[in-house]
């Protein structure tokens, strides 16, 4: 992507833990240096329909704001037996000011609600990641992994739904019972960012 050394890029998320997972995911693949966002740059209104757009709006504000290529991502969780839902709206599933445990909570109690509690509980988390650069190009790489809701939440790593994801092949674990390389790998989020990565490297 650029010679000389690491690329640069501005970090469209504040969020600690999604930050690190991302930079830990980029570094998998392409040398690169990852600029928080600034303070004095707002939270973006994730407005967007699709997990696409909200992505992109995340990055081409940071773009904008501080000449720097930069790069967002946006997250859903899908569950079958709700119609798709939390989908777009899963950070703020519980209300705005959600914290993980409250959207965990509610997503557990819907599901409980069903007539069969759900049954097999078939959801997939999906991530879209997205690269925006000052010249008004992008680059976008989508993951997808699929798994169950478990019944009660397990472990202790991760965040958001980690503790009841039970991602296909995981061996009926939960994202949050894994080490994070081994969630790394398997990821929606892993997934998204080794092919933005591959996508950056080959710039």
């Amino acid at each position: 992507m650029s010679e000389g050394g690491p690329a640069r890029m501005v970090l469209a998320s504040a969020n600690p833990d999604k930050a690190a997972e991302i930079a830990a995911l980029l570094s998998e693949v392409l040398p690169v240096e990852l600029v928080p966002r600034p303070a004095e740059v707002a939270e973006v209104i994730e407005d967007g329909d699709t997990l696409l757009e909200n992505a992109r709006l995340k990055a081409r504000a940071l773009t904008e704001a501080t000449g720097l290529p930069a790069v967002a991502d946006d997250t859903g969780l899908e569950v079958d037996a709700l119609g798709g839902a939390p989908g777009v709206y899963s950070a703020r599933y519980a209300g705005e000011d959600a914290t993980y445990a409250d959207n965990v909570t509610k997503l557990l109690a819907a599901l409980a609600a069903l007539p069969d509690a759900g049954g097999a509980r078939a959801a997939r988390f999906r991530t879209v990641a997205l690269a925006a650069f000052p010249d008004g190009t992008e680059l976008w790489a989508e993951g997808v992994v699929e798994g169950a809701i478990a019944p009660d939440a397990r472990g202790s790593g991760g965040f958001g739904y980690d503790p009841v994801f039970v991602p296909a092949g995981g061996s009926d674990r939960t994202f949050a019972e894994m080490a994070p390389q081994e969630k790394h790998a398997i990821s929606h989020r892993g997934r998204a960012f080794r092919s933005l990565a591959e996508a950056l490297a080959a710039r």
